[in-house]
């Protein structure tokens, strides 16, 4: 019976770092920016680069509908508290069609920070937000703004999560 639990974990356990093997992350780093992160599929693909005008970066998830990230370089005054960066976004989507604010979240990965959800209407479909406001020092922060349609960005949250996650800075040479 022992030797029957040790033989399936063993073959759980190859199985698993198999799949692990085959599952490698993109990741995104450009000259004109001075930041990287992992994409954890291949379908996302880069619909704007980055340039020496425009630090500006967008990636989509299959189409557009289905989940759409801009990441965005916002400069802060010193000592500006993040809730007042959400809030000057906030002010902006308050606008938007059936918009309804979300709750705001901690997040902790390779910059900390906080999450903002929202939803609003779209044509007729429910579409939703989910922006990461990372603190890079205290006169950066970058915002990750996910939007999609409600029911796809939510199956794509631990993607999200995980882009966010290992979104940091390029090391100085």
């Amino acid at each position: 019976m022992k030797l029957t639990k040790l033989l399936m974990l063993s073959v759980a356990a190859y199985l698993l770092f198999a799949v692990s093997a085959f599952a490698q992350a993109d990741t995104f780093s450009d000259a004109d920016v001075e930041y990287s992160f992992d994409l954890p599929e291949a379908i996302w693909k880069q619909t704007v680069k980055p340039s020496t005008t425009s630090p500006n970066v967008e990636y989509v998830y299959g189409d557009r509908n289905s989940g759409h990230l801009e990441v965005r370089k916002i400069a802060v005054k010193s000592g500006d508290l993040m809730a007042d960066t959400i809030s000057g976004e906030e002010q902006r989507l308050q606008f938007l069609p059936g918009y309804i604010a979300g709750k705001t979240e901690n997040f902790d990965g390779a910059l900390d920070g906080k999450i903002f959800n929202y939803e609003f209407v779209r044509s007729g479909r429910n579409m939703s937000g989910r922006f990461y406001f990372l603190k890079a020092d205290d006169k950066t922060i970058y915002v990750l703004r996910f939007m999609g349609m409600s029911d796809k960005l939510r199956s794509l949250r631990n993607q999200t999560d995980s882009i966010a996650r290992t979104f940091n800075l390029k090391k100085t040479k």
